[in-house]
């Protein structure tokens, strides 16, 4: 990948919070998303978000789905640049959120987390019965390590549903970024990002499935290790945060894969440790790395004050489109 910071954006915090916040991520018209309910095979609900006209009118062009990092939506930075880039290119693009993410509380006593490959299997299959043309996926964060999941536990069979797969900035070794983002600025600001809206919501749920899990000691989790040891890792089938750490990490794994399928971490990205991610030797013969020096997470911007961030998923995107 190439990609340098521009000299007014310095260092891999800023690199990461100016583009959420104020760097340009549409272009062109105002994106009109519909959205669309799926009843799921366990009795709970998925929006998701269709970009502009009906489906119908899609004909056989490429689909991109995009699965979104933790706590993200449609709305996030990083789906907005993607669904402009999408249609830009003529692809009709999809954007499902996982469980609780769509502004919307889901029904059953469970929510979503970084390896839930079942889920992702289930939308994608459902994606590639309802689409003509071919299928390329790609996840944000916490979306690509579930989507590198997916792909590693369908090995060969994968290449049925999708043509590639992309992870963006994912935290490949779970138990790594976890340390990360307990630390110093981490904690103090992402952490606490992160548990103002996801302990609100697992009280929620507390409500609708009383007994689930302790709610007077989720209200005193301070990071996502205790969050996680209280909350996801016993919802989603796991003895504790390091068993879910260890078993939903994809990094272990990627030589399994066997569609074409892309990595790309900056090195300076504050939640994942440039010392964690893979090496070639880690990911075998279908799996590109790129791990440019710069970009923090999910940032790239690019161009003066306030800058873009059309850059990064140009690229991604002129990788997918030789898969097909």
């Amino acid at each position: 990948m190439q990609y340098q910071a521009p000299r007014w954006l310095p260092g891999g915090q800023a690199q990461t919070i100016w583009p959420s916040l104020f760097s340009r991520h549409t272009g062109g018209p105002k994106l009109d998303f519909r959205r669309e309910r799926w009843d799921t095979p366990d009795g709970d609900f998925v929006d998701v978000d269709w970009l502009d006209s009906p489906f119908e009118s899609a004909a056989e062009r490429p689909l991109l789905v995009l699965f979104h990092g933790l706590e993200g939506s449609s709305q996030s930075h990083s789906s907005q640049a993607f669904a402009t880039v999408a249609r830009s290119r003529g692809w009709a693009f999809a954007m499902p959120h996982f469980r609780g993410c769509s502004g919307e509380l889901n029904l059953a006593p469970r929510a979503y987390h970084s390896g839930d490959f079942e889920e992702v299997a289930w939308m994608l299959a459902r994606f590639k019965e309802m689409h003509d043309g071919p299928v390329l996926a790609a996840g944000v964060s916490l979306g690509g390590n579930a989507l590198l999941r997916w792909a590693e536990e369908h090995g060969q069979s994968a290449a049925a549903t999708a043509r590639a797969v992309c992870s963006i900035c994912s935290p490949l070794d779970l138990a790594a970024a976890g340390r990360a983002i307990g630390q110093g600025f981490n904690r103090l600001v992402y952490t606490r990002m992160f548990l103002r809206t996801m302990v609100p919501k697992a009280l929620r749920k507390l409500q609708q499935h009383p007994g689930l899990f302790d709610g007077e000691r989720l209200r005193g989790a301070r990071d996502l290790y205790e969050f996680d040891n209280l909350f996801t890792a016993p919802l989603h089938g796991f003895r504790s945060t390091e068993d879910y750490w260890a078993r939903a990490s994809a990094k272990p794994h990627l030589k399994r894969i066997r569609i074409p399928a892309l990595v790309l971490n900056a090195r300076n990205d504050p939640f994942v440790p440039a010392s964690c991610l893979p090496r070639q030797q880690d990911a075998g013969p279908y799996v590109t790395l790129w791990q440019p020096a710069q970009g923090g997470h999910v940032g790239f911007a690019e161009g003066r004050p306030p800058g873009h961030v059309f850059g990064m998923p140009e690229q991604v995107c002129d990788w997918l489109a030789r898969a097909l």
